[in-house]
């Protein structure tokens, strides 16, 4: 079954430390989060590898061999709100050197169930102003340096 991304919502959460591994669900039991509100849209992410490559001489042949992981940047696009609380904690997560936690919640949940979530740390790169044409709406721009795997929870009945 596929479903259709509007009513998804954006989360940041506080300061959080790399564990050195993989982070888990429990990883973000603690956080107190913050919906970020008119997001227009969420980008993309997820892990691909590096690229390693040897150039083999007797097999006159380049081999290529998986490097480290790396989820990403997520650009989030918003609606510009001036007074919204999670694009306020956006652009103040933008002047810190700190990770934060992410939380996506998806509009996928079953009747009387609960939806599907991603999670992750990341650090906010940037949060700017998009100014473009005429009969245009102000937007916010963040960039999302994400310093971790994505935590994929399914939607549950």
């Amino acid at each position: 079954m596929i479903y259709a991304t509007n009513g998804a919502k954006c989360y940041i959460g506080g300061v959080i430390a790399d564990p050195g591994a993989d982070v888990t669900e429990t990883t973000f039991a603690s956080q107190s989060w913050t919906e970020i509100k008119e997001v227009e849209s969420l980008g993309t992410f997820g892990d691909s590898a590096s690229e390693i490559t040897f150039e083999s001489l007797n097999q006159n042949r380049t081999k290529r061999l998986k490097g480290t992981r790396n989820a990403g940047a997520m650009d989030l696009i918003c609606g510009l709100d001036y007074a919204d609380a999670g694009q306020l904690a956006l652009i103040a997560a933008e002047k810190t050197i700190h990770d934060y936690a992410f939380r996506i919640v998806f509009n996928d949940a079953p009747a009387g169930g609960t939806p599907s979530e991603r999670m992750f740390i990341a650090k906010v790169a940037s949060a700017s102003e998009a100014l473009d044409a005429a009969n245009a709406v102000l937007k916010l721009n963040a960039s999302l340096w994400i310093n971790s795997n994505i935590v994929r929870v399914a939607a549950a009945e």
